[in-house]
């Protein structure tokens, strides 16, 4: 019987060559029985025990990426605004030591970063071999909110003809080519795209507003942006169909309800790592030779103190 984190890739994975429609995605999913009520539990209960115990099994991976000091994991969040990308983060991400992760946030470019390729500031915050790098937002905003806004294409001070009708292709086939380099080089690349549905987006801005303690979440342009949600569906579905390949695929993760899309997104990255098959470093014959010798020392040491 296949794993339980082989049924929730099947059940999230986009394909890569097809035609993707999101319309086909459930939003709402909760993946039963994949995330079956145990013990009289409900749903919620187990996709907070499968955070939970894919929390513990994280952090011993990232300890055994550190200490292979051979791969190394990128992990690329995108969404519309509401959709859970900080409490992801936040929940599944929380038992990894800080020393070993980081997170970054790609917000509207800079001067300096707009002087450079738009993918040039991404690729200054890759994660080192060891280390887990999230990207709350990523190199594909210049695909979505850029297509989207066309304007802001201007204020890249592109070359003559290289804002033309293929741009969007040629981004597609630039961010491939990126993505395939670095999992060539050892960098597993985890593309989650959290799916929310827009009645579900209201509910949660306007919860933004009627609570206190979350008011200083909200943006106006929030509402902006929301105005314009059938362009940015046909733009995640451009992406989604353009850019989820062998080996850098995207995973449409449900997010109505935000603990399925914690469960999920834990037990598919978890699940990621552990297909590395990663082991500590094996100790070499001299090795074994100096830790024999530095016991000796130290218990040597401890025998003279005590006299």
């Amino acid at each position: 019987m296949p794993s339980l984190y082989q049924r929730l890739v099947a059940d999230t994975l986009v394909p890569p060559g097809r035609r993707v429609h999101l319309a086909r995605f459930d939003t709402t999913a909760t993946f039963e029985p994949e995330l079956a009520a145990l013990h009289g539990a409900t749903t919620k209960d187990r996709a907070t025990e499968l955070v939970a115990e894919n929390r513990a099994a994280l952090a011993r991976a990232q300890e055994l990426l550190w200490a292979s000091d051979t791969y190394s994991v990128l992990v690329v969040l995108q969404g519309m605004d509401a959709a859970g990308k900080d409490g992801t983060i936040k929940h599944v991400m929380a038992g990894v030591n800080p020393a070993g992760c980081e997170v970054h946030r790609f917000a509207t470019p800079t001067d300096e970063e707009l002087d450079h390729s738009f993918l040039w500031r991404a690729w200054l915050k890759l994660p080192a071999r060891g280390r887990i790098g999230i990207f709350n937002r990523s190199y594909y905003e210049d695909v979505l909110i850029v297509r989207v806004h066309r304007e802001l294409l201007a204020a890249q001070r592109l070359p003559p003809g290289a804002a033309g009708r293929d741009v969007w292709t040629e981004r597609f086939a630039d961010i491939n080519h990126f993505e395939r380099h670095l999992v060539r080089n050892g960098t597993v690349v985890l593309k989650f795209f959290l799916n929310l549905s827009k009645a579900e987006q209201k509910r949660r801005l306007l919860e933004r507003l009627d609570q206190p303690d979350k008011r200083w979440k909200f943006s106006a342009a929030d509402l902006e942006e929301r105005g314009r949600w059938r362009e940015y569906m046909a733009a995640y579905q451009a992406m989604l169909q353009a850019t989820s390949t062998r080996w850098a695929p995207w995973y449409v993760i449900p997010a109505d309800h935000k603990f399925v899309a914690h469960a999920v997104v834990a037990t598919i990255l978890t699940g990621r790592i552990a297909a590395l098959g990663l082991d500590y470093p094996q100790v070499t014959v001299g090795e074994r030779r100096r830790f024999a010798a530095a016991r000796r020392r130290l218990l040597g040491g401890r025998s003279r103190a005590a006299r």
